[in-house]
């Protein structure tokens, strides 16, 4: 039998550009390609320590000024609704939900386009295409579902959307888009409330949100959530602990991109015999 052997991706920074969460700063993201037989192996690895996956890329946050953008995750078994979270639940008990291999449709492009028009005109992803779109979706290495919830008395059905993504230890919400008519629905905060009791079916212990990132207010709506918790200082601390993460904004809390690479714990691949 062979020993196993780390893997060893490729780490790349991109340049930096405006932040679309603190007005005034510089974002940079730190990157490396998944791609082959092993990318459920590192998505897995690297997921637990704050990465993000977009198509065959993951990603963290890597920026020059400060270390706000956290990753933020749910804490299954720890999780209580609160009372208003309850009624969202109930608002929307008509909608039914299905998981779907990934890919995309018209009818989800035609949701994609209206949410960005309604939430994020202004954002990079407005002038996407259809098949820049699909791209979006159906570009994935890993295990990935598009799970829809629908209301089959409306005219039209499709109300909410989410690419997600099956790991060993949860299920993580790549992106998400939904019908905006309706603010009293809050389709966005239903979908995690769904994502919760979807990873609680399944046995599986994390819920991946995204980024949280204090003083966004774009990012606010996460820290609504009971059991969070934030990807901060290389470990999961729980986000409901009194600290204002005012250190979080100061360039000097920033290690240098060498320290943070070397500090990346990467998976062994399957011994071979």
């Amino acid at each position: 039998m062979r020993h196993s052997l780390p893997l060893s991706p490729q780490f790349y920074v991109t340049a930096p550009q405006p932040c679309p969460y603190l007005e005034g700063r510089l974002e940079r993201k730190l990157f490396t390609s998944l791609q082959g037989d092993n990318a459920e192996l590192l998505n897995n690895a690297l997921s637990k320590q704050g990465f993000r996956r977009s198509q065959n890329v993951l990603y963290r946050p890597s920026c020059l000024d400060c270390v706000a953008c956290m990753s933020a995750r749910v804490r299954v078994a720890d999780f209580e609704p609160n009372r208003s979270q309850r009624k969202i639940m109930n608002r929307n008990a008509h909608l039914s939900r299905s998981g779907n291999s990934p890919w995309a449709t018209e009818d989800q492009f035609e949701l994609f386009q209206k949410y960005l028009q309604s939430r994020h005109s202004s954002g990079g992803m407005a002038d996407m295409d259809i098949f820049e779109f699909a791209a979006m979706v159906e570009e994935t290495p890993v295990r990935s579902r598009v799970v829809e919830y629908a209301d089959h008395t409306s005219a039209d059905p499709l109300k909410a959307v989410c690419l997600t993504d099956v790991l060993e230890d949860g299920v993580s919400m790549v992106y998400s888009f939904f019908d905006t008519q309706d603010p009293r629905l809050s389709l966005g905060t239903f979908m995690i409330l769904d994502h919760i009791q979807i990873a609680k079916d399944a046995g599986l212990p994390y819920v991946y949100l995204g980024y949280w990132v204090p003083g966004s207010k774009k990012m606010a709506y996460k820290a609504k959530f009971s059991a969070v918790e934030i990807f901060h200082q290389g470990k999961w601390t729980d986000l409901s602990e009194s600290r204002s993460y005012k250190e979080a904004l100061d360039p000097l809390a920033v290690p240098p991109i060498a320290e943070q690479v070397a500090q990346i714990s990467l998976p062994d691949t399957r011994p071979t015999r």
